[in-house]
């Protein structure tokens, strides 16, 4: 895996991948503009979220349930000291489709305690908590 940064301005970077995504990313608005990125500690909830969002969708995919739609809201508390680490994120799944609420919750377990990458890096330092709801649709 390979990935590189590169300064635009200010505290402004530009993040890509091998395949040429990118994602722009800013540093503290103190050091320089940085509005148009996204915080380096909100790219870890997002990575967080859509690790832990794709392995959902291929469970409940695998047990052929149809999913039309997923929201993951994550909320997360930092420590007040520098550095300012994460000592708790809950993540909240909302699901649509063709499946039971209890298919979707065994999908938020299984990810959560066995195949979400972030989740097992971050653990045990970070008390990650989840929970789901089905919504129509």
């Amino acid at each position: 895996m390979h990935v590189t940064l590169t300064r635009t301005h200010g505290a402004q970077y530009l993040g890509a991948n091998e395949a040429g995504r990118t994602i722009a990313l800013s540093g503290a608005p103190d050091i320089g503009p940085s509005d148009a990125g996204v915080r380096p500690m909100e790219a870890v909830l997002l990575g967080l979220a859509s690790c832990s969002a794709v392995d959902v969708q291929l469970i409940l995919q695998k047990g052929r349930h149809t999913l039309t739609d997923l929201a993951v809201r994550v909320d997360a508390e930092r420590a007040d000291a520098v550095p300012a680490v994460f000592t708790k994120i809950h993540l909240h799944f909302e699901a649509a489709g063709d499946f039971p609420a209890a298919k979707l919750e065994r999908a938020v377990a299984l990810s959560h305690e066995k195949y979400c990458s972030v989740a097992r890096m971050l653990e045990p330092d970070v008390h990650i908590t989840t929970s789901c709801a089905k919504r129509d649709g």
